[in-house]
Parts: structure tokens; sequence; C-alpha cells
């Protein structure tokens, strides 16, 4: 039987996907080939050809193809009705021309090597005692910085930057931290403030990388104190670095080592409070007692970051959690949302191995 190109279209999603894993079976040939071969090209067209624009093009593209799904959907429904196999074939289309792109413009950097290979750590785990002690150590640098900029360690530390320079502090911060890590050069920025900040919002998330137009997304109604650490984080994603505990680490670093004061103070609010949840979790008796040292000051901007997504709470969220759960595991991270959390171990190790 001889098949209709239009049917060959959509069953090449099949091939395709057996490519993608049996290629991703090989991390050292996507991180050689892919990640530093043919990615860095791709991502660095994309953002000269939607950077400048001062609005999101993805999200505007999510737009107009949501409504002309609609309107296509409305138009032939009868049709379908009649033919389902013209649906189908029209259904696998679509996904195969998204599959395709999807990997080449990013996707395959879920299969490239792990960053602490980049940064020569060792290993990810730990011991309850490590834990511990690096969790003293945040505490005592983010109550430093608190102070610093307060004068008063029972006052909030308040964000005294706009967006845009915010955005512009994050990309010098790329810009330095590319002289001692120039694996992590980042040109020609495209980081933008989503059009779609209320959706994502009720969605829990504080930003997204749009893989089709290479736009790191920022969810504009995110508390100014983790403004920081989420663009610095999206940009992480944007020089290929798929997973979320990579892209938080990459994000501390580079927040940490500007030299903006509140750069700094919100780098390790935000990687503090991962370290104290992991501390919850494995012994709360140890979590009590190094809660106490936390100065009043800082426990306030925690409590401003809870209402915050309290506020936006909704049966939805957790339908949304799992969807991209469900897509983190599918795309070979195992932890899956938990992915976030494993932070912790690559921050012990790398300041066990060179410090902060």
């Amino acid at each position: 039987m001889k098949l209709s190109i239009k049917t060959g279209l959509a069953l090449s999603i099949i091939p395709q996907i057996i490519f993608v894993k049996w290629f991703g079976n090989y991390p050292d040939l996507v991180e050689k080939y892919y990640s530093e071969g043919i990615y860095p090209v791709i991502s660095k067209f994309l953002r000269l050809l939607f950077g400048w624009i001062p609005f999101s093009v993805g999200d505007l593209f999510y737009t107009i193809l949501g409504i002309a799904i609609i309107r296509y959907v409305y138009l032939n429904g009868k049709s379908f009705r009649k033919q389902p196999l013209k649906l189908a074939q029209h259904l696998g289309i679509t996904l195969s021309i998204a599959y395709f792109i999807f990997h080449l413009f990013w996707g395959m950097n879920y299969y490239r090597l792990p960053i602490e290979q980049k940064f020569g750590v060792d290993k990810t785990t730990y011991t309850i005692e490590e834990l511990e002690s690096f969790t003293k150590k945040l505490i005592f640098e983010t109550n430093r910085m608190q102070y610093l900029l307060t004068k008063d360690t029972t006052k909030a530390v308040a964000i005294p930057l706009s967006k845009k320079e915010i955005f512009d502090i994050t990309v010098k911060g790329y810009e330095d931290f590319a002289k001692e890590h120039p694996d992590f050069k980042y040109t020609s920025p495209s980081l933008k403030t989503s059009l779609y900040s209320l959706p994502l919002t009720y969605m829990g998330y504080g930003g997204y990388l749009n893989p089709f137009t290479g736009e790191a997304q920022v969810n504009g109604k995110t508390p100014a104190i983790r403004y920081p650490t989420v663009s610095a984080h999206e940009i992480g994603h944007q020089v290929g670095y798929s997973s979320e505990s990579a892209t938080n680490f990459i994000g501390f670093l580079v927040t940490s080592k500007t030299k903006n004061s509140h750069f700094k103070y919100a780098s390790y609010f935000h990687a503090l409070a991962y370290v104290l949840s992991d501390l919850k979790r494995l012994d709360e008796k140890k979590f009590e007692l190094v809660w106490k040292t936390v100065n009043l000051g800082v426990k306030k901007n925690y409590e401003e970051i809870s209402k915050f997504w309290q506020k936006y709470e909704n049966p939805t969220e957790p339908i949304f959690k799992w969807v991209f759960n469900a897509f983190l595991k599918a795309n070979s991270q195992q932890e899956g949302i938990k992915s976030y959390n494993s932070v912790v171990g690559l921050l012990i190790n790398f300041d066990k191995a060179k410090g902060f």
C-alpha cells in the first residue's frame, strides 16, 4: 500500500522518537555534537531574530496558534466526524513537526552530560551533617546581606530595581560569569516579561523558556525578591541546560557573583529556601534550631513569597504541575518536578570543592 505524503509525514514521528531515545543514550555525543555544537548556533540565531522585539513573540505565536486551531476544528468539525482518520492524520502531522522543531531547537539538551561534570563536582549526594553545616553558612550570608541592605534585622528587604534594570544586571552577570566559565557565554539577549504572566501565576510558575523562539520568559507578577534568580534561571535554559536543578544552580552562581548587593541577597535568599526545605524534610529538630537564627527581616521576605502564591492558589495548579512533572520524566529527568530541589546537592558539593 502506497502511503500519501501527509500520512508519511504524520508517521515520521515514530522514527524521530526512536532516534531521539537512541541518541540520548550517548550523552557524550549529545554534549559534543548538539549542546556544544549546533545548539549554540541555533540559539544565538533565534535570539538575534527575536531578542530585539520588546514583547514576547513566542507568547503571541501561541495565541495565534491557539486561535487558528480552534477556528480550524470549528470549520472542519463535520468533516472530521465523518472522516476520523483525516483528523488523526492532521494531528499526526502537527505533532511530528512540533516534535522535530522542539528537539532541534532545544530539546536534545535534556540528554546532555550532567552539569556537575562541567564544574568538576564529584557527586551530588550529601550527609545530614553536611546539609546542616551548609545551611548555617547560607543563613549567615543571607542574614549578613539582609542587615547590610536594611541596617535592621527585623526589616524585610525591598528590591529598588525595575524589571528592565534586573534584566540588564542579569545579562551583565552572565558576561562576568563567562570570563571564568566561557561555556556560559551569553550574547544577543532575549529576556522578556511574559504576556501570559497571570496564567503562569495561576499555574504556579515563575517563568519558562519558549523552545520555538528561544526567548526566556519571566513571570511579570513574580515578587521582585525572586526576579533576579528567576531571570538568571531562564537564561540558564537558554545557554543549553534543561535540568531544573542545573538552572537553579546556574542562577545562584550568576546572581551571587554580581556586584549588586540586592542580587546577592536574592541569590542567598532563594538558595536558602531550598536548603531549609531539605533540612526540614530530613530532620525537623535541626531545622527548628537553625530557623531560630534566621533574621526576622528574612522571614518576612519568605512570608511575602508565601502570601503571594497563596493568593493565586486554585484547583488547576496541581494539574499543570502533574503535566509538567510527566513532561520532565518523559525527557530523561527521572526526578520530575522534584529536580528543582536537587540543586541542594550541587550547592553543597560545589561549595566543598571550590567554595562560594
